[in-house]
């Protein structure tokens, strides 16, 4: 049942995609059709951190695509501070911000061009934008970088670069796809503390991840996806139980796989 306060609710969202000769092949699989997300919902409370935990291909980047508004479902929906994100699509992304780790920015521009061009494209005021550029550049340590090409930094200082832009407009609600995707050790460290204090700001964020020792540190609430289903979900202490919540995700993952969870 998804919560009564939620600012973000997903709602029985089924995705299919449909696969060429190549891909099936590449994927040693011989169906044309895969299903990536299936009927899955979950809600996410204002001012907290949910985190959608699962392995690769469970689902994961594909259920925070359509959140984003990014990819279509093929049945159900997402409501975003109240908003379809098949009806008003416009509406829910002034009120998000989304990086994927896969993002890839163009890398004959610098990060202090590529964070103004895009609070303009969100209509942040100059002066707002001034502010907010030098606050997170001091943040990040991006500085020094600010007037280098993207092709001249290294990519945990691209990631630190990406990452700043989809907050540059200062929303709401923050939707993360493995945030600390090829950062080293003090950059991931800086992006986690960053989380919490945005938290703390009274931000909603949502972040997809299969690191969950990161989870164990920053989520007030998780949710278990497992080809594509959500198969737990609930506040941290509460599914990790006595435990951690590596070993209470694999005890379902190894239910399912031996057939006595469905």
């Amino acid at each position: 049942m998804l919560s009564m306060s939620a600012i973000l609710s997903v709602a029985n969202l089924t995705k299919t995609f449909r696969l060429n000769r190549m891909q099936r092949k590449l994927a040693h699989i011989t169906n044309a059709k895969i299903i990536a997300v299936d009927n899955l919902s979950f809600s996410v409370n204002e001012g907290e951190i949910f985190g959608l935990l699962g392995p690769n291909g469970a689902g994961k980047t594909t259920t925070m695509r359509i959140i984003s508004t990014l990819i279509n479902s093929d049945e159900g929906d997402v409501f975003v501070a109240g908003n379809s994100v098949k009806e008003y699509p416009l509406k829910v992304r002034r009120k998000i911000g989304f990086l994927s780790g896969d993002l890839k920015l163009d890398e004959f521009f610098t990060p202090a061009y590529l964070f103004d061009f895009f609070s303009a494209l969100r209509e942040v005021p100059k002066a707002q934008a001034l502010e907010q550029r030098e606050k997170l550049f001091d943040r990040f340590g991006i500085n020094e970088y600010a007037h280098k090409k993207l092709a001249a930094l290294s990519s945990g200082m691209k990631q630190k670069v990406a990452f700043i832009i989809s907050i540059a407009h200062d929303p709401p609600i923050i939707i993360f796809d493995e945030p600390t995707n090829g950062m080293d050790l003090l950059a991931a460290r800086t992006v986690t503390e960053f989380l919490l204090e945005l938290k703390q700001q009274g931000k909603t964020i949502i972040l997809s991840t299969h690191i969950f020792s990161l989870a164990e540190k920053i989520c007030d609430r998780v949710g278990f996806i497992i080809n594509g289903k959500l198969v737990s979900s609930g506040p941290l202490k509460q599914i990790a139980g006595n435990g951690n919540l590596e070993d209470a995700f694999f005890s379902i993952y190894d239910s399912i796989r031996s057939g006595c969870m469905i």
